[in-house]
């Protein structure tokens, strides 16, 4: 049995039935008091009636603490996150229930980060969470049965290293697992679309804060993606640039969503020139020398991502290749990869990072050969990102 309202086995109803009777205390204060809402706990917790309850209460825990009842009728995001986070809601599935868009390429993460607070990005997707639920809900009374999951479309083209950005994916991190533990059976299916090569290695910084049902939920599309789309969307509710007939989706009443229009931050929107970043380790650069930290890669297809700050002076960085782990070799006699440059890092901490297309020795040089007089600690945290192994499907859908 599925545990939908309809399709209980006796053991899921008897264990419906001693759920309500155990939350009685705070039914009242729930977003919803039906069969249909408190089912959703349960299957999120396979029926286990201690863990349903203890996730339930939490949620309630989370909904005053965070106020959310306020975020969703009377706050608004701050302008920069209204105007350049990208995607939002637009029409509904062939089933009727509402379909979300997040569209990656043109975001600005650090644009983002650095005039927004890390609290208003998790709020603004609280808010979005509760809106959707409404919207579900209106879908139930409009259609005449239950309604109360989202398919969800993420459009990837152009996702690229500055999307990979640690504080961003940090956060994003946290507002998946905000979406697993208080909006549980949430999502029906997420498709992705227009996967570039990079997509693994994104995929594999995530998919931990995800449980296992919901990553049998996700898709990624291969070229036919417009034929899956409409197997799921009826044309008229399709947006235009994705095969359907909604010619303009942000003027539509149908939609909240901003698909075309947004790109890199302007700084006039900036509050902090950067974000702050805990660091894993930190050297001592002597005056007059250099250090290197080396970094192999096995395969290609892997990334190598960086983060750096220096005391009190600029520092010069470069990233070399060579063959053998553990031999010194001086800058000269290695192959270039990034030119080695003077970074003001004691005043705007440096981040980056480079997919590594050959296997090799990485060699990360922090460069203090030009001062004569000053050493330099430099605090620095770096990750060699790992792609996910599963091979991307090639033209039809399959879970990831």
């Amino acid at each position: 049995m599925s545990g939908r309202p309809g399709d209980l086995s006796p053991k899921q109803a008897e264990t419906l039935q001693q759920f309500r009777e155990r939350i009685q205390d705070i039914l009242p204060q729930l977003p919803a008091q039906h069969d249909a809402f408190l089912l959703r706990w349960l299957r999120a917790r396979n029926f286990n009636l201690q863990k349903s309850e203890a996730m339930l209460r939490k949620h309630m825990e989370f909904r005053k603490q965070m106020k959310v009842d306020m975020l969703a009728n009377e706050w608004r995001p701050p302008e920069v996150i209204e105007k350049y986070l990208s995607g939002g809601m637009c029409g509904y599935d062939r089933e009727g229930s509402p379909v979300w868009y997040d569209v990656i390429g043109p975001m600005d993460p650090k644009g983002l980060f650095l005039s927004a607070s890390k609290q208003d990005f998790i709020k603004s997707k609280i808010r979005d969470c509760e809106l959707l639920q409404k919207e579900c809900n209106r879908q139930t009374e409009r259609l005449g049965r239950n309604v109360e999951s989202i398919t969800m479309i993420y459009d990837v083209e152009g996702l690229g290293l500055k999307h990979l950005w640690k504080p961003a994916i940090e956060t994003f991190g946290e507002i998946l697992t905000m979406f697993e533990d208080n909006y549980p059976e949430g999502l029906k299916r997420l498709f992705v679309i227009k996967a570039p090569k990079l997509f693994p290695v994104a995929y594999n910084l995530v998919k931990h804060f995800l449980c296992e049902a919901t990553r049998d939920k996700i898709y990624i599309l291969g070229a036919n993606w417009q034929e899956v789309l409409l197997k799921y969307i009826d044309v008229e509710e399709l947006p235009a640039i994705y095969g359907g007939k909604l010619t303009d989706p942000d003027g539509d009443p149908r939609c909240r969503t901003r698909i075309n229009h947004v790109g890199p931050v302007p700084p006039s929107y900036y509050v902090r020139d950067h974000v702050k970043v805990d660091y894993e380790q930190s050297i001592t650069v002597n005056r007059a020398s250099s250090q290197q930290q080396d970094y192999e890669i096995l395969f290609p297809g892997c990334v190598l991502r960086w983060h750096f700050a220096s005391d009190g002076a600029d520092i010069g960085f470069g990233v070399f290749l060579k063959a053998k782990k553990g031999e010194w070799k001086k800058a000269g006699e290695m192959e270039e990869i990034i030119p080695n440059q003077r970074y003001n890092a004691h005043l705007v901490p440096e981040d980056g990072s480079l997919t590594c297309e050959r296997p090799g020795v990485y060699v990360l040089r922090f460069d203090n050969t030009y001062s004569i007089f000053q050493a330099k600690k430099v605090s620095f945290t770096v990750e060699v990102l790992l792609p996910d192994q599963r091979k991307e499907p090639e033209g039809h859908s399959t879970p990831l």
